[in-house]
């Protein structure tokens, strides 16, 4: 073996000749510990919300499916989303075959990516002290735990914003224009992951680099225009391609209600997001029971602090903020070009707009949306701790790096105070040593180098245990439906706890059949937010789905649909059912068609087979009509339909109530341990 064989091994061992010997094997086992941290207990959750597991199972089995992001490998109906975060779940899944890891372990790699690319950041320009606090807030962050380690888009969206701000803070360096072009083709694909929410960082990235580039202002301006074309190609290919294909030969684009991807754009995940005005979604801002926001909760400047909300992502925002202005504050003298004040301004303007949007957004909010704010509030931590403890001998500077300690302190308290009887003993644990560390900081030019950097220690210990607890908590549970939340029960809360919170207007019907109180769940608990069973309207009951099952069963076996008539999670799928699923299944493009996409994938994923979605996730959208419907059915194309279902109202919306109605009168049916299946070749006339 040459010399140059070594050679590699040893430089990524050892890292930067720059760099303590220390940094390169800390990092590394920053990493390592957070891939195991994530991969603990991983397969609890089985396949966590099976609305998209179904599409990955569909796209590991059509290429077609894979590429549309269809819901059922036959493409009737895409999920209401663009498929990129799909696309490595399938590929895994083709690889590994479908089962819990297979499809979460890709997000768990997102995950550890994320806090690879935050180190890389923040120790470019400060040191590898900064970038490992920074990477240790995001993997200890309670909602990033929970989205690292779940199938629904935010992983990756969150992966690419980091990436995003680091080619812009590189960009910042040299002014070369490779990287403002590869800033935009990451936003313009992170647009295929999760839509228009990629575009927030937008204005803060573009103004940063508009005043702080260090090239000219006719360079900058070509160099920002030529990152605008990039986004448009990277996330505009696969638009165009949908918008050309005709629509007779691709499957209809779930969530919007003319079959266009463009209105789902701009309408149910665009617009209606911010001012509530969503058709065909399961409530906005003009739902009941929600204050300021309607149906999602109550808007306004301390949303990302309030009862459920503030222990996902809030544990470091005080610190933060603080941090971010005593950044700006000790850069203020420095050149236009500063790259250390361009990588707060950065980070710090991708946290605020982010924020802001979140906290009026009158729309769909779910509180796991805010892992997005995670990859930008941990670099504000790392860069303004470091930047603060170089200057720790200057009054200003230590005053800052107290109040920092003091707000991280109090608000800890403060979150942990609101899980009544979580290790009660940690909330004073963290009150009492983060003000020993606040004071020790006040006083740390002045303490030996040993002392005061057990102080250091003693602060980040303090500031983490909150959030680390709450970590644990999530990484012992299963999580599984459309809406999850990270940490233990909080008193208020809509939801928490394994399964996810609750819906609109913040009460979920509790375990007999009624409206429960905000956050009540399956057994009266406060605050853990199953979804309930029975309830009313017509849905199929049937206890809590999944609970870490794959198959979405209740515990003792038995089938039945989850929170709101199966919107919220899927339906328990019974062997008897599946039996009669399966029962000449080869025959059929779709072995079964129910209201609802969670219910349909339920069955689907339990089968392997395809399950048609009528209406998609919410049941409301109109496909297939009637008259498509019945096309189907008369060539022989669907076996089973399947009574109840979920969406708005189970099967009373639209062309679903058609449908259902049409299937009630027309054919005979069967009965398989509570649920209904009309057989759909066996019209009541012949029996």
């Amino acid at each position: 073996m040459t010399v140059h064989d070594h050679a590699f091994p040893r430089r990524l061992w050892r890292g930067r000749p720059e760099d303590p010997r220390w940094a390169r094997p800390a990092f590394l086992a920053l990493l390592l510990a957070t891939l195991l941290l994530y991969l603990a207990n991983l397969s609890a959750s089985g396949y966590a919300n099976s609305f998209y597991s179904a599409a990955v199972q569909a796209g590991s089995e059509s290429w077609k499916a894979f590429f549309f992001g269809s819901l059922d490998a036959a493409n009737a109906i895409t999920v209401d989303k663009p498929p990129a975060a799909l696309w490595p779940m399938a590929l895994s899944v083709r690889l590994l075959g479908l089962h819990s890891w297979a499809i979460l372990l890709p997000e768990v790699l997102m995950g550890v990516g994320t806090v690879a690319v935050v180190y890389a950041a923040v120790r470019r320009r400060f040191s590898p002290a900064a970038g490992l606090i920074a990477g240790a807030v995001l993997a200890l962050t309670p909602v990033a735990a929970l989205m690292f380690r779940f199938n629904n888009p935010d992983a990756m969206l969150a992966l690419l914003m980091a990436v995003a701000c680091y080619l812009l803070i590189r960009a910042l360096e040299d002014g070369r224009t490779r990287w403002i072009v590869g800033a935009g083709a990451v936003i313009g694909f992170a647009f295929l992951a999760k839509t228009l929410q990629a575009f927030l960082i937008l204005p803060p990235l573009a103004l940063v680099y508009a005043v702080c580039a260090p090239v000219p202002v006719r360079r900058r301006v070509a160099q920002l225009a030529a990152g605008l074309g990039a986004i448009v190609v990277a996330g505009g290919w696969w638009v165009a391609v949908v918008e050309l294909w005709p629509a007779s030969s691709r499957p209809y684009i779930g969530g919007s209600q003319n079959d266009s991807f463009l209105e789902l754009t701009f309408g149910y995940n665009g617009l209606g997001r911010l001012n509530g005005d969503e058709t065909g979604s399961v409530g906005g801002g003009g739902a009941p029971g929600g204050g300021g926001g309607g149906g999602w909760g109550e808007t306004g400047w301390d949303r990302m602090f309030g009862s459920v909300v503030g222990g996902q992502i809030s544990w470091l925002i005080p610190a933060a903020l603080i941090l971010l202005v005593a950044g700006l504050v000790a850069t203020r003298k420095a050149a236009r070009t500063s790259v250390t004040r361009g990588a707060f301004l950065v980070w710090g303007g991708a946290l605020l707009t982010t924020m802001l949007v979140f906290s009026y957004m009158q729309g769909i909010f779910h509180e796991y949306y805010t892992v997005a704010l995670a990859p930008y509030i941990a670099p504000l931590v790392g860069m303004g701790a470091a930047l603060l403890w170089e200057r720790r001998d200057r009054t200003w500077a230590a005053l800052t790096l107290t109040a920092a300690m003091t707000a991280t302190a109090a608000w800890g308290y403060v979150l942990l105070n609101r899980s009544s009887g979580y290790q009660p003993w940690l909330k004073w644990l963290v009150l009492v040593g983060g003000l020993t560390a606040a004071l020790g900081l006040l006083f740390a030019a002045r303490l030996g180098r040993r002392i005061a950097l057990g102080v250091a220690g003693l602060g980040l210990v303090t500031a983490l245990a909150g959030p680390a607890a709450y970590t644990l908590t999530t990484l012992g549970e299963a999580h599984t439906g459309s809406i999850v939340t990270a940490g233990p029960a909080v008193t208020g809360g809509r939801g928490g706890g394994p399964g996810g919170g609750g819906g609109p207007g913040g009460g979920m019907p509790d375990g007999n059949g009624f409206p429960g109180r905000p956050g009540q769940g399956q057994q009266g608990q406060q605050g853990q937010g199953r979804p309930g069973q029975n309830l009313p309207g017509g849905m199929p009951g049937g206890g809590t789905p999944g609970d870490g099952n794959p198959q979405g069963e209740t515990p003792d076996g038995r089938g039945g649909a989850g929170g709101m008539g199966g919107l919220l999670n899927g339906a328990g799928v019974s062997d008897e059912a599946k039996e009669l699923l399966e029962d000449d299944a080869q025959a059929y493009t779709w072995v079964a068609a129910a209201v609802g996409a969670q219910n349909a994938a339920s069955y689907q994923l339990s089968t392997g087979d395809p399950v048609m979605a009528i209406g998609g996730f919410n049941g409301t959208d109109p496909s297939p009509t009637l008259d498509e419907f019945k096309e189907y059915v008369a060539n022989g194309e669907i076996h089973y339909f399947i009574a109840g279902g979920g969406g708005m109202g189970g099967a009373s919306a639209g062309t679903s109530s058609q449908i259902s109605t049409w299937v009630q009168e027309s054919f005979t049916s069967v009965t398989d341990d509570g649920t209904t299946f009309y057989d759909l070749t066996k019209p009541k006339t012949e029996s």
